[in-house]
């Protein structure tokens, strides 16, 4: 799993990092979805998902069918920072640099402005479909800049 970019420890007890400057914390995490997101895309996705000529990761982790997972609703709600999803035409121009190429991950958005992809296809790819894994996952990632 990729690490997040200048990611200190912080020495115990201290409240400071090991050097004299303060890692960025993460803010905000999105999830990226391989395909796009108008009518035409979904429809797109859809079928060629049934058809086994298509796949993506992170629809398989947060959707079944046709909607959104009621226990992936639940993890997401409990999570300790922001977490939205995108498709390809909705990424922010930072989240569609951090992500090219790189689709489906999870691309984390620090308190410094960076953004950095910390969940790759590998990760998504061994949740396996499984919404609280793929929770603790993005727990795990977001602790790190705590």
């Amino acid at each position: 799993m990729s690490s997040v970019k200048q990611w200190r420890p912080k020495r115990i007890g201290s409240g400071e990092s090991m050097d004299s400057q303060s890692s960025p914390r993460i803010v905000k995490l999105t999830g990226v979805y391989d395909a796009n997101g108008s009518l035409a895309g979904e429809l797109a996705y859809w079928m060629g998902a049934r058809f086994g000529k298509r796949h993506c990761a992170l629809c398989e982790i947060t959707h079944g069918l046709v909607r959104t997972k009621p226990e992936w609703r639940e993890a997401r709600d409990g999570l300790p920072v922001e977490f939205t999803a995108v498709h390809l035409d909705e990424r922010d121009p930072a989240v569609a640099e951090a992500s090219r190429g790189q689709e489906p991950c999870v691309v984390a958005i620090c308190d410094d402005g960076s953004a950095e992809v910390v969940i790759g296809r590998s990760e998504l790819e061994d949740c396996d479909g499984d919404p609280l894994a793929f929770a603790g996952l993005l727990e795990r990632v977001s602790s790190k800049s705590a």
